[in-house]
């Protein structure tokens, strides 16, 4: 009897498959959680390209209205689902003598984790544009 449970211990089979089954799902977690960080760097990138070609839009002469401004952003999608975008904001000023737009911008994504999904990440952008 002594033996047999040698022989038991010192075989190896089936040894990967009990290291896979507790790694697995670790790796699998660890690569969904790059794929949601993916897909919210992709979304901040967007909001940023969204402000940002407003805030140029904005800098031009004649002064353009906060309608035309926000027809500028809202013209293109930049990746980002239409039910999630917070309309822009703008807030008015002067500095020095010089006028200008304090334009910000929210975006609302959920990320899904397979089996979790958060509550919605807010993410916000704002921009200053000096105006001539």
């Amino acid at each position: 009897m002594t033996r047999r449970n040698l022989s038991l211990a010192s075989d190896c089979r089936g040894t990967a498959a009990i290291e896979f089954a507790i790694a697995g799902p670790v790796v699998v977690l660890l690569l969904m959680g790059i794929f949601q960080l993916g897909i919210l760097g992709l979304a901040h990138a967007g909001i940023a390209q969204g402000v940002e070609s407003g805030a140029r839009y904005a800098t031009i002469y004649p002064r353009p209205s906060d309608s035309q401004i926000s027809a500028k952003i809202l013209a293109h999608d930049y990746g980002m689902a239409a039910s999630g975008i917070t309309a822009p904001t703008f807030a008015h000023g002067t500095t020095n003598g010089s006028a200008y737009v304090d334009i910000t911008m929210g975006y609302t994504l959920t990320l899904d984790f397979g089996f979790y999904r958060t509550p919605g990440v807010h993410l916000t952008y704002t921009r200053r544009a000096y105006q001539v």
